[in-house]
C-alpha cells in the first residue's frame, strides 16, 4: 500500500517536472525574437478565427511556430479576438510582443479627406473611389443614405464636415459618413452658440446654408467674414443674394461650366437672383472657417463683391452700384489684358 502510493507520487513529481519544463521552454519561445528582419503587414479580416490569424502570421514570415503560440494561448485561457484591419508587425517582435499588438486592437490607420466645398455627390465619390473603404451605400439615393447612418428624413447637402478622417482598413462608408455627421452637428452648435448678437438668420439651419454660400464664393479664408456680411446685410435690407453657385448648385448636371445669362434668369428654388431670402438647403459642406464667418459676419455697409483679377483669388467690396460697377469694369479689364498680353 505504501509502495504504490510512493510509485503514484514519484510519477506525479516527474509529471509536474515534465510540465513545468515544457511551460519554461514554451515561455522562452514567446519571448524569443522573431524570425523577420523587417516591419511585416497582416490584415486580419472580421471573423478571422486565432488559427487563422497565427497562420497568416506565419506565412509573411514573422512566425515560427504558430501552433505552439496557439497552445500558450490555451494555457493560459488567453482570448485573441483584434479589431479587424491592418497590423505592422515591427521586425524581430516575439510573439508575445506581437499577441499584445493584436489584443490591443492597435491597427494601421488610413485616412480620406473630405475637401471643404465639396458637394454630397463629390464626396460619395471620394469615398466609393478609396480602395480601403468597404462600400456598402453604393447605387442608395441619398435618402437610403441618410436612413442608413440613423437620420432619415433630413437633407443630406451641407450635413458632412469637411475633414481628414482616420480609419482601420474595412472600414465602412457609413461608419466614416456617421463620423462626418456628427461632427458637423457638433461644430455647427459650437458654431450658432457663438454666434453674433442680432443676427438676420433664425436658426442653426439657416447658418448652415449661408456658411455653404460663403464656403463657395471664396477660398481666402481672410474674405470669408467680409463674404458673409454683404449676405447678411442683404438679408437685413430685403434683397436678393444674387450668388453664382446657388444658381449653379440648381443647375444641377445640366450645367456646362459656363454660366450665360439665361441661366441667372432661369428659375429653380436655389436661384437666388430670381428668388427672395437663402436657398432652401445647403449647397456645399462648409469648413469651420465659413461656419464662424456666416455667424459672426464683418458687416461694413458692403452691398456688393467682385473679383480682383489679380489672381490671389480676393475681391474688392463694394458699398454702391456706381462702385460696384466700376470695380467690375476693372475685373473685366484684367481679364481682358490676361488673355491679350501686351507684345
Amino acid at each position: 500500500m505504501r509502495r504504490a502510493a510512493a510509485v503514484v507520487l514519484g510519477l506525479l513529481l516527474l509529471l509536474g517536472v515534465g510540465v513545468a519544463g515544457g511551460l519554461a521552454v514554451l515561455g522562452r519561445a514567446m519571448d524569443a525574437p522573431g524570425p523577420h528582419a523587417d516591419t511585416v503587414r497582416v490584415h486580419v479580416a472580421p471573423g478571422t478565427s486565432v488559427r487563422g490569424i497565427l497562420a497568416q502570421i506565419a506565412a509573411r514570415g514573422a512566425l515560427e511556430s504558430p501552433r505552439a503560440v496557439e497552445a500558450y494561448l490555451r494555457l493560459h485561457a488567453a482570448s485573441l479576438a483584434p479589431k479587424a484591419g491592418n497590423y505592422d508587425l515591427p521586425a524581430r517582435a516575439t510573439p508575445r510582443e506581437i499577441l499584445a499588438l493584436l489584443q490591443a486592437g492597435r491597427v494601421v490607420l488610413e485616412q480620406v479627406t473630405i475637401v471643404e466645398g465639396w458637394t454630397f455627390a463629390e464626396m460619395r465619390r471620394a469615398l466609393e473611389s478609396h480602395r480601403l473603404i468597404r462600400n456598402t451605400l453604393r447605387g442608395k439615393s441619398p435618402a437610403e443614405v441618410m436612413v442608413a447612418i440613423g437620420a432619415p428624413g433630413q437633407h443630406p447637402e451641407g450635413r458632412f464636415f469637411p475633414d481628414t478622417y482616420r480609419f482601420a482598413d474595412g472600414t465602412t462608408d457609413v461608419e466614416i459618413l456617421r463620423l462626418a455627421y456628427s461632427q458637423m452637428a457638433s461644430e455647427l452648435a459650437a458654431a450658432w452658440g457663438a454666434r453674433a448678437p442680432d443676427l438676420p438668420l433664425a436658426s442653426p439651419d439657416e447658418a448652415l446654408i449661408l456658411a455653404s454660400i460663403v464656403e463657395k464664393e471664396t477660398g481666402l479664408a481672410s474674405e470669408r467674414p467680409a463674404i458673409a456680411g454683404v449676405f447678411a446685410t442683404r438679408l437685413r435690407k430685403g434683397m436678393r443674394l444674387q450668388t453664382d453657385p446657388t444658381v449653379i448648385y440648381g443647375l444641377g448636371a445640366s450645367f456646362d461650366g459656363d454660366l450665360r445669362r439665361r441661366d441667372l434668369e432661369r428659375d429653380t428654388p436655389y436661384n437666388t437672383y430670381t428668388r427672395e431670402g437663402l436657398p432652401p438647403t445647403p449647397i456645399a459642406l462648409p469648413g469651420r472657417d465659413a461656419l464662424l464667418a456666416a455667424v459672426r459676419p464683418d458687416e461694413t455697409g458692403a452691398l456688393y463683391f467682385v473679383a480682383t483679377g489679380t489672381g490671389d483669388g480676393s475681391h474688392a467690396f463694394s458699398r454702391t452700384l456706381a462702385e460696384h460697377n466700376a470695380a467690375v469694369a476693372r475685373y473685366l479689364a484684367r481679364l481682358r489684358e490676361a488673355r491679350n498680353p501686351p507684345k
